[in-house]
């Protein structure tokens, strides 16, 4: 006979066994490295517990997302979602979904947002898949960087000075998180941290963008870039150093995990050669005080995106 299970918001007492659950899915210490930043974690953390020991979890937080109409939505953010396999196969996951869209009601939360590998783990829940799209190619032939442009790789990254132009370059980009000061502070380095590259462009001496790059034999992917909008050049001047770079490193393949934007699309040249269209159907949402078309308009909207520093 299988003990009762009681589902609930998590307590304290709950950590030790709650962490053991999302190592169990998750060998990254990330996970519990930004889930322990979180000061409000613990109402917003449901858990199935069964002889006194967590199972099952899902924890949201609260991210203010751009919507497609040129203003914020208020989001609930679906993370650390996992079942310890001894415990898998029992509906737990559809239970704490339902305490957390209700929390998130709540909160006030216009929709819900999540990644992942197994989305039939949530449609019964009412979330609905959308795909975002990237190029993909050989990387460009190397070029020496544009007159007057230096590209360097930052090991100690000023996250304040690029904030303001990572907020510029995605004022009006549709799914991407208005990201506040403890984003900067600890999400995006956690996301960004070694090995991962951060380049930073300055013309003259001046910081124009930056470019995260995650190198892996053979292959380079770009998570991430950000240029001031009156600077379109500097996409050309990132794009062209990680040319270089490949060049370099013998690298055939580059995965530019890169939303479809005017600016970029005109510096991609730079970047890559005879592009081929990818598609990331990871992400999925959820109405709760908005109607679908608002959802659909969001993630259908041209130039919507996701950063991965945004996930959570």
């Amino acid at each position: 006979m299988t003990a009762p299970v009681e589902y609930r918001p998590a307590t304290p007492a709950d950590v030790p066994s709650l962490y053991a659950t999302w190592h169990e899915a998750f060998p990254d210490a990330h996970v519990t490295e930004l889930y322990a930043r979180d000061p409000g974690r613990f109402p917003r953390t449901f858990v199935a517990v069964e002889a006194g020991a967590v199972v099952a979890a899902v924890y949201y937080l609260p991210r203010r997302v751009r919507n497609a109409a040129g203003g914020v939505d208020l989001v609930g953010g679906v993370a650390n979602v996992a079942t310890r396999v001894r415990a898998r196969g029992r509906g737990h996951i559809r239970r704490l979904l339902d305490l957390a869209g209700t929390a998130m009601a709540a909160d006030g939360c216009a929709w819900s947002l999540l990644f992942t590998g197994t989305p039939g783990v949530y449609l019964s829940s009412g979330y609905r898949p959308f795909t975002l799209h990237y190029p993909s190619g050989r990387p460009a032939a190397a070029t020496p960087p544009p007159r007057g442009w230096t590209v360097q790789p930052e090991s100690e990254v000023d996250w304040a000075e690029l904030a303001p132009v990572h907020a510029a370059f995605n004022a009006h980009r549709p799914l991407s998180t208005v990201r506040d000061a403890a984003d900067w502070g600890l999400r995006v380095p956690v996301w960004y941290a070694p090995p991962a590259q951060v380049l930073v462009a300055r013309h003259d001496g001046r910081t124009a963008g930056y470019l995260v790059a995650q190198w892996d034999p053979g292959h380079v992917r770009v998570l991430e870039v950000a240029t001031w909008p009156d600077r379109p050049d500097a996409l050309r001047a990132l794009f062209s150093a990680v040319a270089r770079t490949a060049a370099d490193r013998g690298v055939r393949h580059c995965a530019a995990r890169l939303p479809a934007d005017p600016a970029i699309e005109a510096a991609l040249p730079s970047l890559l050669t005879d592009p081929v269209a990818e598609t990331d159907a990871t992400g999925m949402v959820r109405p709760i005080h908005a109607a679908p078309d608002h959802l659909a308009a969001i993630t259908e909207a041209p130039g919507a995106f996701h950063w991965p520093a945004d996930y959570l």
